[in-house]
């Protein structure tokens, strides 16, 4: 090796510290980065002639060494909508273009596919769910509790308020007494159950028996103080096998039926449900409600057994109010739901996780975004949980980089640095010498 080819490899040396310099300095600077992951420095040395009798100058390179694949800390956040991916895979997100329409809701987006582990997002003006660095979490759309795989975008979360839900059915869960305190027409056994109607008023159904002169027998009849008719509808009650259902138990319900008009009863068949439809009307148009009592010959449901009073279990409805938007909500499985005052809730998206072959090979973004390489292989989108990840509510992932490791390489690449510096010193000083020669 000549004093010349000393110097170039010296220089070379420099030149790759100085790179090293830079990833350094990098992950120091974003050691509190959310989702940033870290650059290490990779030496590649290259040869210009090698033999066993002779060993030409040689270069060295600083290649940059990602570690995308190394998990950082969670760590808890305030923020309820935060995430963090425990395990493999990246969020799937979109960067928006300029948009110059003031009076647009909606947002556009570029084409490109951008990737994050970045999770501090938060719900923004327009109701889309965006991370610190303004990345627009993409999602699968859910519609009728349906997910709809093939569509991923950013998801806009409405926030108006949700209109009523009129009550269709009600679930009954009683026994009735076989001996009641006060068996008179005029003294039923009642229970109310609240519903709503088409405007979302709550309205109240009053559903009161009295005992039939057949053994084991009731007459049924259903009212409501604000109905356009009442009784609404009225049925006849069997339990025991002394019914239509021979097969049914003691106590148990064997017969329904019904004689209003526009009110219907299911079949008086062992092991079917046992449903009376309702012809209701509160004043905005008619509104049938079915009644669930059970099964024919069922214990759910609605009974009759010994005591003087009626034993209500339990009685819901699927109607609700009006409500306002209240809160957004994710969980662990990625079901992103919109919670209402009224106790309503619904989910919209469901918010995959994307995994590469070779993720140390994507392409680093501004952002802490990716974007996929030929290196690292297209994007494979799977639900929570189908490549081993999971997902952290309420929680964010720190950057990778460890500032202890980073200050020791700080110290290291310093003194290689140097000592490079000093072989180029050296070997001017030995140049000098050459020249002095000929003075």
């Amino acid at each position: 090796m000549s004093i010349f080819g000393a110097l170039d490899t010296s220089v070379s040396g420099m030149q790759a510290q100085s790179s090293a310099f830079t990833n350094i300095s990098d992950n120091i600077a974003n050691s509190q980065t959310t989702g940033y992951k870290g650059v290490d420095t990779n030496f590649i040395n290259y040869l210009v002639q090698s033999t066993p009798t002779s060993n030409g100058a040689d270069s060295v390179v600083a290649h940059p060494d990602y570690t995308n694949t190394v998990q950082g800390t969670v760590t808890q956040s305030t923020d309820p909508l935060a995430l963090a991916i425990s395990g493999q895979g990246y969020f799937a997100v979109s960067e928006p273009t300029s948009n110059t329409s003031t009076s647009s809701t909606s947002q556009a987006f570029q084409a490109q596919q951008y990737f994050t582990r970045a999770g501090d997002f938060s719900l923004n003006k327009e109701g889309y769910l965006v991370n610190g660095s303004g990345a627009y979490l993409n999602a699968w759309p859910i519609t009728n509790g349906t997910v709809n795989t093939s569509t991923l975008a950013p998801i806009q979360i409405s926030e108006g308020a949700t209109p009523p839900i009129p009550t269709g059915n009600v679930t009954i869960a009683a026994a009735l007494p076989t001996t009641p305190a006060t068996p008179t027409s005029t003294t039923p056994v009642s229970t109310q159950v609240d519903v709503y109607d088409a405007l979302g008023n709550m309205q109240q159904l009053s559903l009161n028996w009295t005992q039939g002169t057949a053994a084991n027998s009731w007459n049924l009849n259903v009212t409501s103080p604000n109905a356009t008719a009442n009784p609404i509808a009225s049925a006849t009650m069997v339990f025991g096998p002394t019914g239509a259902d021979t097969a049914a138990a003691s106590g148990t319900l064997s017969t329904l039926t019904t004689s209003t008009a526009g009110a219907s009863a299911t079949a008086n068949t062992d092991g079917s449900p046992a449903t009376l439809t309702i012809p209701a009307d509160f004043g905005s148009g008619a509104q049938p409600i079915t009644l669930n009592f059970g099964t024919y010959g069922g214990t759910a449901g609605l009974t009759q057994y010994a005591g003087t009073s009626l034993n209500l279990q339990g009685a819901t409805q699927d109607g609700s109010p009006p409500g306002n938007f209240s809160n957004l909500s994710i969980d662990t499985q990625g079901n992103i739901t919109v919670n209402y005052s009224n106790g309503f809730s619904k989910s919209v998206a469901q918010i995959p996780i994307a995994t590469f072959d070779a993720p140390d090979a994507l392409q680093n973004q501004s952002g802490q975004l990716y974007t996929a390489s030929q290196g690292s292989g297209a994007a494979t989108v799977n639900a929570v949980g189908s490549n081993g990840s999971s997902l952290v509510t309420g929680s964010i992932e720190s950057s990778n980089v460890d500032i202890a490791t980073q200050f020791t390489n700080l110290i290291t690449a310093q003194q290689a640095y140097t000592a490079n510096s000093k072989v180029i010193t050296t070997a001017q000083q030995l140049l000098q010498t050459v020249v002095n020669m000929v003075q």
